[in-house]
């Protein structure tokens, strides 16, 4: 038999209706590669009994001819999809030892689906990174390796780190993750993955634990494209636990998949290469020559308010953060540092709890919603961030999809992390804009830099165009045909 964790989802899909082999041999497979892979450092919380169980479930369902669109599928979730009776830690201390009484709309709608969870996987604490390091439980490591320094661990980007790293290095089929300012598609760059971060409201964000309620989104981590188009079909519909979730019935998107870009006009944002190295240059001119050859046309477009997107970014959401994470002092159902006095409690409780990354974005949060500087930030941004999406609505009277870099580079060395956060925060300076106007966006794998580590090239569009995305997406991965770069 080979190797089934080398399969992607619709493969092993297939093979399993054939009966060639069962969901159980599926998930033992994945499970053995768990435990030779641990260095990685992808999951905090590992269910093999309940992975069995459910893949044994699987099986007298596929028997019957009963299987749902996922049934059998091993996947990863991110740990930040609330799962009833399995802790959910969000990368935190604040959250070591919660257990969620109830299932998230996401993870509910999988399982609904047939699929099997092999576990939790790591994240950056309450989503806020870029590079898997800041978990309370230690950072993910990429299974990528630099042909020029083969012993450096990479980071697999973040806030989804241990999802990315998951799925990269085999040990689940396809991973949930979570779209704040990029944390879907840049470690989906970083990984060598297909990441798509649907419009604002087409997953509910019921049962996640919020980082910026207003930027917030889930969305999966896959090998291919069709892949990503499965597993968006099962995680997007309405909510009514949701009130920000969009009604109406969710696109067949994996059925009406197809290759087909022929007239389909394409804008080059002018802003998102003015300053972009020879090596970014290079793989963007690759996906404007592949999109070019299969009949679509380039367009040259202006965002003008591309400068301004991630210093509003970095006033609103940790604003959010702010008054999202205030639940968390220690008295309900978060970790606790007993004081002597109450607000004693809430000082050493927060400050013992949360880690350096999650206090400065309180406290840059709460300093703009302050009364002294409320007007002069918060408010500001918001009006800022209606100009960024006014900027988008423009532009895509003109063109149908956006053709961008992903990140500025590849990933970096675990041990090389900025000693300045905000060089960290340059790293979603391509994806970010699209959080701000609740836009759909894909990164798919597009070709390696010359330490043969990965690199990806973005597609946006208009609200609710996911399946236009992942149709001129599929053009690039079959152009890319990156699978003859993966290193495992």
């Amino acid at each position: 038999m080979t190797d089934l964790t080398r399969l992607t989802l619709t493969e092993a899909r297939k093979a399993l209706d054939k009966k060639d082999f069962s969901a159980v041999d599926l998930t033992n497979a994945f499970l053995k590669r768990m435990e030779d892979k641990r260095d990685l450092n992808v999951y905090i919380t590992e269910t093999p009994e309940q992975a069995l169980q459910q893949a044994k479930l699987s099986d007298r369902r596929l028997s019957k001819g009963q299987g749902g669109l996922l049934e059998g599928l091993p996947l990863g979730i991110k740990d930040l999809f609330c799962t009833k009776g399995i802790r959910t830690t969000s990368g935190s201390k604040m959250l070591e030892n919660f257990v969620p009484p109830y299932e998230s709309t996401v993870s509910a709608n999988l399982l609904n689906a047939g699929a099997v969870f092999l576990g939790k996987t790591n994240m950056d604490e309450f989503a806020m990174g870029s590079a898997n390091i800041t978990s309370f439980f230690g950072p993910s490591i990429s299974p990528w390796k630099s042909t020029k320094d083969p012993k450096k661990n990479l980071v697999p980007g973040g806030s989804s780190g241990g999802s990315a790293a998951a799925v990269s290095a085999r040990l689940a089929m396809a991973a949930t993750a979570s779209d704040t300012g990029g944390s879907i598609r840049q470690p989906a760059a970083f990984c060598g993955l297909v990441g798509i971060k649907p419009t604002y409201g087409l997953c509910s964000r019921w049962g996640m634990v919020a980082f910026a309620s207003s930027l917030d989104q889930a969305g999966p981590l896959t090998h291919t494209v069709a892949d990503a188009a499965l597993m968006l079909q099962v995680m997007a519909g309405y909510d009514e636990k949701d009130a920000t979730c969009l009604s109406g019935e969710v696109p067949a998107y994996f059925d009406k998949l197809n290759a087909n870009v022929k007239g389909l006009k394409v804008g080059i944002v002018q802003e998102y290469i003015e300053n972009l190295n020879e090596e970014g240059q290079a793989l963007l001119q690759k996906g404007i020559d592949w999109l070019t050859q299969a009949g679509a046309v380039m367009c040259d477009i202006s965002l003008k308010t591309t400068p301004y997107a991630l210093p509003t970014y970095y006033v609103l959401a940790p604003a959010e953060a702010s008054s999202n994470l205030a639940r968390f002092d220690g008295v309900r159902y978060s970790s606790r540092v007993d004081g002597k006095t109450l607000d004693d409690l809430y000082e050493k409780t927060r400050r013992t709890c949360f880690g350096e990354e999650v206090r400065r974005r309180i406290l840059m949060g709460t300093y703009v919603l302050s009364a002294g500087y409320y007007d002069a930030y918060y408010l500001k941004a918001q009006k800022v961030r209606q100009l960024i999406a006014a900027d988008f609505d423009q532009a895509f009277q003109k063109v149908d999809v956006l053709l961008t870099p992903t990140t500025p580079g590849a990933a970096f060395g675990v041990d090389e992390r900025p000693s300045d956060p905000i060089t960290m925060y340059l790293n979603d300076i391509y994806t970010v804009p699209v959080n701000m106007a609740g836009l759909p966006a894909i990164s798919v794998p597009a070709g390696v830099n010359d330490e043969g580590l990965p690199l990806g090239l973005q597609l946006i569009g208009p609200a609710l165009s996911e399946q236009l995305l992942l149709n001129a997406a599929a053009v690039i991965e079959q152009a890319a045909d990156f699978r003859q770069y993966r290193q495992l």
